[in-house]
């Protein structure tokens, strides 16, 4: 049975924040992490109760073939696209976070702005290289199939650099 490989500690934690508890719809659960064995098959576990209604929750990873080593926060992956979020999902990730800037904090919106670039960054990693845009294939789920929809146009490879890029140079001056 494979699992969807969880790249990061940080892709994992992104992926469970955007799966809330399926009893009421919270976020908040302590989360546990162990190496288990299921099937055969060495996976990633990351397990807890609900803080809100106290629902077990259980989650389940496959293993990259090599580790990704932290570069800085965040790190998601590695250069192979992700297998847990779709090229929409990263894209909207990416929206949210930069429209939650905060205005008073020049840490908190240095770390904000690089989790919305790292997400662009992500969606770029579904496409070929020599691409024009980000291929059909590179979107899975209803999040981000309804984003892709919405605006089409914003998955080309040109666009996609331009918003990446000026989110690090915003980055860059919140320095």
């Amino acid at each position: 049975m494979p699992f969807a490989v969880a790249r990061t500690r940080d892709e994992a934690h992104l992926y469970l924040d955007l799966h809330p508890c399926k009893e009421c719809g919270s976020v908040e659960t302590a989360w546990s992490h162990a190496l288990v064995t299921v099937e055969g098959e060495l996976a990633g576990r990351y397990a807890g109760d609900c803080e809100e209604c106290g629902a077990a929750r259980e989650f389940l990873f496959g293993l990259p073939q090599r580790p990704v080593m932290p570069d800085g926060y965040p790190t998601f992956g590695g250069p192979e696209p992700s297998q847990l979020l779709d090229a929409g999902e990263w894209l909207w990730v990416a929206d949210l976070t930069a429209g939650n800037v905060p205005v008073n904090d020049q840490a908190e919106a240095r770390r904000t702005l690089s989790i919305a670039a790292a997400a662009v960054e992500e969606v770029l990693k579904f496409a070929e290289p020599g691409a024009d845009e980000v291929p059909d294939t590179a979107f899975w789920s209803p999040r981000g199939l309804e984003t892709r929809a919405s605006e089409p146009g914003r998955f080309t490879v040109d666009r996609l650099l331009v918003v990446r890029d000026t989110y690090r140079e915003l980055v860059s001056d919140y320095a």
